[in-house]
């Protein structure tokens, strides 16, 4: 077994136009002030990386590394989630998503989806300029706005659906795969990645590729009412990320899963601060452990009711009392009498 690294925290809900958030070696000091020692970055965000330059130049990929290392922390990962989401998008959201990329691509679909998939790639090379072996994405989606049965779906929809979203993302996968990287999608409502049956039917259509690999975030299941600890059970081979994130799902008689288009706040089901919500955490992070999980434990800050800076120093000592140091013993140890195979065979008689 191996200990879980952690506390790393993801920048991204953090980052802002005052210090300390406003570049990467004041937030990362800021970080390892709280007790973090990783951090995980959001690639679209260049008051913390340029992320071609990352792809194409060593020595820049060095310099960025040097500089989160200087502040006494490390690169957990990168992060695509917003590109990723823009592999691939139904019209319907066009006007909504233009918003995750550069103006110049704003009303051109082709043009958009042609800009983030080479950002993924790009996100390949720099992860391995970086000495990462892992890297956070969206899986976007064709056929969210299909998710409940009403009308009914024609026959062949969903397959045609995730044909063509494994279609886009092999060639991205097989540049993580050059790179020596795996691509970890997050499961999560609004993508067609999520949950457990819509991550293996896109397995299968990218031939059980090695890199598809998987970001585990319980809060995401306690919102579909999905049991987060077996889904450990069924992917563990797969999970390569953990995002530490915690949720309370609260339905009454006039609201449940859907929400009623109430905000955050009224929502019956919500994301809140780490030990704030429903997440049984010990029992992850035992899982985890029990199935040697080698990644970070990520704190991903996202609640509607507590400052953000008071979620992320509750959030690192969270963490840290979470992981589990794993033993190097067996704890009946002392009770051991020793053994060979002729012993053996004694106890069982047949000697």
């Amino acid at each position: 077994m191996t200990t879980i690294k952690g506390p790393g925290i993801f920048l991204a809900q953090f980052m802002g136009d005052t210090a300390p958030f406003n570049s990467l070696k004041s937030i990362c000091l800021w970080a390892e002030s709280l007790g973090f020692v990783g951090v995980q970055i959001p690639t679209w965000d260049s008051r913390c990386i340029d992320l071609q330059k990352a792809a194409e130049s060593k020595t820049y990929a060095d310099e960025i590394r040097g500089t989160v290392e200087d502040c006494g922390l490390k690169i957990t990962e990168l992060s695509t989630h917003l590109q990723g989401q823009l592999v691939a998008v139904h019209p319907a959201y066009d006007e909504l998503f233009d918003g995750f990329a550069p103006a110049s691509v704003h009303g051109n679909s082709k043009a958009r989806t042609e800009w983030a998939v080479q950002q993924l790639k790009w996100a390949a090379k720099a992860s391995a300029n970086l000495g990462l072996n892992a890297h956070a994405t969206f899986s976007g989606s064709l056929l969210w706005h299909t998710v409940y049965p009403w009308p009914q779906r024609p026959a062949g929809l969903v397959e045609t659906g995730f044909k063509e979203l494994a279609d886009r993302w092999l060639p991205i996968l097989n540049v993580f795969d050059e790179n020596g990287v795996d691509l970890c999608y997050e499961i999560h409502p609004g993508e067609d990645l999520h949950d457990g049956i819509t991550y293996e039917m896109f397995l299968e259509k990218v031939n059980n590729h090695a890199r598809a690999c998987l970001l585990y975030d319980p809060s995401h299941f306690v919102l579909q009412c999905l049991d987060y600890l077996s889904y450990i059970d069924h992917y563990h081979e797969r999970i390569r990320m953990f995002h530490v994130k915690d949720a309370e799902f609260n339905p009454s008689g006039k609201q449940g899963v859907y929400g009623g288009y109430q905000n955050w706040v009224q929502r019956a089901g919500r994301f809140r601060s780490l030990g704030d919500g429903q997440v049984d955490f010990k029992s992850v992070f035992s899982k985890l452990t029990g199935y040697d999980y080698k990644g970070w434990a990520v704190m991903e800050w996202e609640c509607a009711l507590k400052h953000p800076e008071d979620g992320a120093r509750e959030g690192a000592v969270f963490i840290r009392n979470n992981i589990i140091r794993v033993t190097e013993k067996a704890f009946d140890d002392f009770a051991g009498t020793g053994s060979d195979e002729a012993f053996n065979k004694k106890i069982l008689g047949l000697s």
